[in-house]
Parts: structure tokens; sequence; C-alpha cells
């Protein structure tokens, strides 16, 4: 049996790294730009990048309503880090006018751990994925500050100033990464995705 179908986000980010680790996966990746290609495929990874710019974009390739009506009707979805604000029902200290697809009820703040040079790498446990921690890289990454009841915490940062914050999440078919699994070769995070969008 092959593997799901799953698309990236191809507005602007690491698309090609998601792509790569999601066919090390077992999945066939594509990248997705037109609304025609998201009605191809099983689940979607929103990936790091801007998170105004990807806004900006959604609206100008018209596949905010498409992508919408996919994360209503159930199609699993994973963003990392721009990709997690994206999926937040509140951002803090992002632009008036910055969309987001508002998958999951929780609420984010926006570059938390500071600017590009604050990047930073820790080891992060995260809850169904068996193994030693996760080897996370934060590049001008946002936490999450708040979520609802429906909302699943996977990971929290286990050391150093922002020990605690919550970093990984999962609502139902939804799931959110502060940091960027794509960039570690560490295929844990898109086998869970891909197990996931199996399961839909």
């Amino acid at each position: 049996m092959g593997g799901p179908t799953i698309g990236v986000l191809a507005l602007q980010g690491d698309v090609r790294e998601h792509v790569a680790a999601l066919v090390g996966a077992g999945a066939d990746a594509r990248p997705v730009r037109r609304p025609a290609e998201l009605d191809a495929v099983d689940g979607l990874v929103i990936p790091g990048g801007e998170s105004t710019t990807i806004s900006k974009l959604a609206d100008i390739f018209e596949m905010r309503e498409p992508i919408d009506k996919r994360i209503a009707g159930g199609m699993p979805v994973y963003g990392s880090c721009a990709g997690m604000i994206m999926l937040a029902t509140e951002v803090l200290d992002g632009r008036p006018d910055q969309r987001g697809f508002a998958g999951i009820e929780m609420t984010v703040r926006r570059n938390a751990f500071g600017r590009q040079v604050d990047s930073f790498e820790a080891p992060v446990e995260i809850a169904g994925v068996a193994g030693e921690p996760f080897h996370a890289v934060f590049i001008r990454a946002p936490w999450v500050e708040r979520v609802g009841d429906g909302v699943e915490v996977l990971g929290r940062v286990s050391e150093g100033p922002a020990a605690e914050r919550i970093v990984a999440v999962r609502q139902g078919n939804l799931l959110a990464t502060s940091f960027h699994p794509e960039l570690t070769g560490d295929l844990r995070l898109h086998r869970y995705f891909v197990d996931l969008v199996r399961a839909a």
C-alpha cells in the first residue's frame, strides 16, 4: 500500500525540506500552491517562514477559503513555526492585518524566543513519539501561551530560560510545533503526522 498524499503549502518558507522529510516518512509529498492542487491531497503541511507573508500570499493565491473548508472538513494539517502561528485562533505580537486559519484553539506569541540571533536548539520530549527527546531547532519561533480545552499539549521546552514553554500541540487532526523538525534529519514527527493522515 502506498503512503497518503500530503501537500506542503508552497507559498513561502522551507517547502523542499518538508517534502523530503515527508517522502522519507513514507508519504507521497508535493508542493501545493493552487486550490486544485489542494483538492488532490489527504493532508497538508504549513511550513516555517514568515507568517505575515504566508497570510498575504494565501489571499493572493486564493488558498485561504479552500484551506479553511478542508480544515473544517477534518483534513489533517501540520504547522511548523510560522505554520503554528497560521493555525492559532489568537496571535500576540502579530500584525493587525494578519489572518490565519484559526484551527487550533490556542494563543501563540509571535517571535516569542526573540529575533533571528536568539535562535537556539533544545531537547523536547514529544508525547506519542517514542525514543529520546527531539533535538528541536527554534528560529524566531513562537510559543503557546494558552490552550483551549480540546487541545493536547505534546511538548514543552525542557531546559534553559524558556523551560516549560509549550512548543508542540495537537487538536484532533491538527498538529503544530514551534520548532523545525524538517531541518534535523529526525523523521519521527513527520512519521507521526503521516500516521495521523493515514488514520483520517
